[in-house]
């Protein structure tokens, strides 16, 4: 599952639009229009490579005449010093794209980097770490993207793709006395027959109206250990167990092995630091010719 193009067009023409709304003062006024240039994407340090190709995206968009050579695939890991990708074309044209083409990888990069550490951590459990709603309004698509290159897995998209009641959801649709199970078989019944229904729960006596009310999906929100336990030993296999809440890599491993299906983690996305990834333009000794005397 990749981004489309269009839409990683629009969201990179957007950033380019942004950042040279006029025109690249400083490369139209001190590079010569004819210059070309070879640049290589070098990695500071090691991680988890995300948007190559929103990096290439950039290039293209500004100049179609460059090039770009991919020496890595979105997914692969990488060392400090790795070349992962070598751009050659319009000199103008390179300068203009970099800031824009390295923001975005790197935050990509980062987001991927990341989540491969939680899913690294929870190895063997058969838990999936997901990713939240929590991204950064506007790239929302690619930051989805890294979280599966990093090899986690996506939740809904947005508001649109599912039914999740959480807290404030439940407080509304109970009040005056509702019981909640009823109301969430009424909601049922006025739900399309392919939507998925998530409940958020953050006590254990709410389990056994969620269930009859029909949840898919309840999510366990900021759950001790032992809670988490005993609401996957209740719930039992009808409805698929999320946990949520008091997420960190040092937390994720412990809350993996209590038997939960899904873990959500917004800090992948809202809280991933951007991965130290630079664009080296390489600078060709000159070619020495021996003088042949007569």
């Amino acid at each position: 599952m990749t981004t489309p193009t269009r839409e990683i067009d629009r969201i990179v023409g957007a950033a380019l639009d942004e950042d040279a709304p006029w025109g690249d003062l400083t490369s139209e006024t001190l590079i010569p229009e004819a210059a070309t240039a070879t640049a290589e994407l070098v990695a500071r340090e090691p991680g988890v490579v995300s948007g190559l190709e929103v990096f290439a995206a950039a290039f293209r968009i500004v100049d179609p005449r460059t090039q770009v050579q991919r020496l890595a695939a979105d997914g692969d890991r990488f060392a400090a010093g790795d070349v992962l990708a070598r751009v050659q074309g319009p000199a103008r044209g390179i300068l203009t794209a970099e800031r824009v083409a390295l923001n975005l990888l790197q935050r990509m990069s980062g987001i991927a980097t990341l989540t491969a550490r939680y899913v690294d951590a929870v190895a063997g459990t058969g838990a999936r770490i997901v990713d939240t709603r929590k991204t950064t309004p506007g790239l929302r698509s690619l930051e989805r993207q890294a979280v599966r290159d990093g090899g986690g897995r996506n939740h809904r998209r947005s508001l649109s793709d599912a039914i999740m009641a959480k807290d404030n959801h439940l407080a509304v649709l109970t009040a005056g006395g509702r019981d909640l199970a009823t109301a969430l078989r009424e909601a049922r019944e006025r739900m399309p027959h392919t939507a998925h229904l998530e409940v958020e729960v953050d006590r254990l006596d709410q389990l056994d109206a969620v269930l009859a009310g029909g949840a898919d999906t309840i999510m366990l929100d900021n759950f001790s250990l032992d809670d988490l336990r005993a609401g996957v030993s209740q719930i039992a296999g009808r409805a698929v167990v999320e946990a949520s809440g008091g997420v960190s890599l040092e937390t994720v491993g412990a809350i993996a092995a209590t038997g939960v299906d899904v873990i959500s983690v917004g800090a992948l996305t809202h809280s991933a630091r951007a991965l130290d990834l630079g664009l080296d333009v390489v600078i060709e000794a000159p070619t020495s010719h021996a003088e042949v005397g007569g």
